[in-house]
């Protein structure tokens, strides 16, 4: 049979051990989501950094062109592996030495140095128009997509790609006809200002790739190591407080069920175990018994002594009764000076032996000696066994009706329930 105050107990802990995982899980939620936030606010950092250091290359680029078209073309000498450009009218000169020189023009500048670039450290960029020239700068289908936006307003795209088997940065910006320009384009109708193409540059995103997942990684064990650590101090905190929870509740409970003079237990835990031992009784057709006391003449201790003395009478008692009884006998204060044994699984023989014990041993250990007088202390006792069909008020009767024969024997006795 659960107890109420058990029952509150078990509700109790269930509550707070709901109330401790809702906390875990939110505490871990929120960490997580911290943690994701981090995550991906140093991808946007490091994603913004790979368009910044495409834009940088992107001018760069532009400004080595306008330098190269600025200075109507670079010219180098014309050696083993080095070919004239197609594309030019009469790029080749001689020098009054007999040496050959060759133009290289924006264009073709830019493309050779992107070749070298690929090469040494693969990345590359990529000079394309809608209406080219030269067919190696002929846009791909990203490239067109993007130079179609340029048209349209749109002043940069970037995106990442599958080149070769790898993953590839790619950023383009359009390509406006300043007038150095005109020299090479003139014919194809530009005039200044328009946009006449665009250069595309792509680099490998494996070390960029290699920080992402290293970043990831990183973000991840913190994560992990954070909600253990707050989960751990969460699971300790509690610990601590559903502890100290418990020793209250125990001291709450030994306060709602003791009497605070006696120590023993009070009336309401007495009649509580009662009835748990009388249901007990019911299902197990075990012997219960009751011992009934009363401290004989009482009153004339107050009257004589003192009521602190009858105070300290009562506690001298109750040691008595306690160390007389069993373990899983209860000994409780009935009731001003009396005080009630409960004794399951006792027959009436026993019950009587162990009322006898303690007459004895109230009568031998206590006296009340002071300057009034000597006064020693005795109990009588009833004794009751519960009766097939019997209920505990019945049994109560009976135990108090054989106290009441006791005392009128003559008190310091023990009297057992009428036949």
């Amino acid at each position: 049979m659960i107890t109420e105050p058990r029952k509150l107990a078990i509700a109790e802990s269930r509550g707070l051990r709901l109330f401790i995982i809702s906390v875990s899980v939110i505490a871990t939620i929120c960490i997580t989501c911290g943690f994701l936030g981090m995550s991906f606010y140093s991808r946007g950092l490091i994603r913004e950094e790979m368009l910044n250091s495409a834009r940088r290359n992107f001018t760069n680029i532009v400004l080595m062109r306008r330098w190269n078209a600025d200075h109507g073309g670079v010219y180098v000498i014309k050696g083993p592996g080095v070919e004239s450009n197609p594309y030019l009218d009469n790029p080749d000169i001689t020098a009054v030495d007999g040496k050959v020189y060759t133009m290289k023009n924006p264009a073709l500048m830019t493309r050779e140095i992107s070749e070298l670039l690929n090469k040494e450290e693969g990345f590359f960029f990529h000079i394309t128009s809608l209406k080219p020239l030269n067919p190696h700068n002929a846009p791909d289908e990203r490239e067109r997509t993007a130079l179609l936006s340029f048209e349209n307003g749109v002043r940069e795209a970037s995106w990442e790609q599958d080149i070769g088997g790898r993953v590839h940065y790619r950023y383009m910006a359009p390509l406006k006809v300043e007038q150095s320009c005109l020299a090479c384009h003139a014919k194809q109708g530009y005039q200044v200002g328009d946009i006449r193409g665009g250069i595309s540059i792509s680099f490998q995103m494996s070390d960029v790739q290699k920080k992402l997942h290293s970043n990831t990684l990183t973000i991840l064990g913190l994560a992990t190591l954070t909600i253990v650590l707050v989960i751990g101090f969460i699971g300790i905190f509690f610990r601590g407080l559903i502890k100290k929870l418990e020793q209250a509740r125990k001291a709450l409970s030994a306060l709602a069920s003791t009497d605070q003079l006696t120590g023993l237990a009070n009336r309401h835990a007495l009649f509580e175990r009662l009835g748990e031992e009388y249901a007990r009784h019911k299902r197990n057709n075990q012997p219960l018994s009751i011992v009934m006391i009363d401290i004989d003449h009482f009153k004339s201790v107050n009257d004589t002594y003192g009521h602190a003395t009858g105070d300290v009478v009562l506690g001298q008692v109750a040691k008595v009764v306690r160390a007389g009884v069993r373990k899983y006998d209860l000994a409780a204060r009935f009731g001003g000076e009396e005080f009630l044994v409960l004794m399951p699984n006792s027959d009436l023989v026993m019950t009587e032996q162990t009322a006898e014990r303690i007459r004895i041993a109230v009568e031998s250990q206590i006296l009340v000696d002071s300057t009034l007088g000597r006064m020693a202390i005795t109990v009588s006792l009833g004794v009751a066994t519960v009766r097939p069909g019997e209920d505990t008020e019945a049994l109560l009767r009976r135990a108090d009706a054989a106290l009441y024969r006791a005392k009128a024997d003559g008190r310091n006795r023990v009297a057992v329930e009428a036949a």
